[in-house]
């Protein structure tokens, strides 16, 4: 069961570039950990303020291995630097995923393998 967690987080006072910076080595760090597919904060080329977070993970035992551990409490540290608001972070449990192109290259949104 893959889980998403996705979400925004909003960084006042013009921080957002620079806590973005500031954390961007420990984003490389924790893709390395096991069961982490894909974990980004980017920034929202619409928004001064706005961060989108997008993480996936091959199980909750993953996440939880994460959270306990110390890639997320020095993200935690990190982020406590600066003026961090508006913050809806949510997780998503999948048990069904498929390519968004089908086999002819059309794209859809309905599910077409299961």
């Amino acid at each position: 069961m893959t889980v998403l967690v996705a979400g925004t987080v909003d960084i006042l006072d013009g921080d957002r570039d620079k806590a973005l910076a500031a954390s961007a080595a420990l984003m490389a760090e924790t893709r390395s950990q096991p069961g982490c597919r894909h974990y980004v904060w980017a920034a929202d080329p619409t928004s001064e303020t706005r961060v989108h977070v997008y993480e996936n993970w091959e199980s909750s035992e993953a996440l939880n291995a994460h959270l306990a551990g110390p890639y997320y409490l020095q993200m935690l540290g990190i982020l406590g630097e600066f003026n961090v608001v508006n913050t809806e972070v949510l997780k998503f449990r999948s048990d069904l995923e498929e390519p968004v192109y089908d086999p002819e290259g059309r794209p859809r949104g309905d599910f077409f393998t299961a």
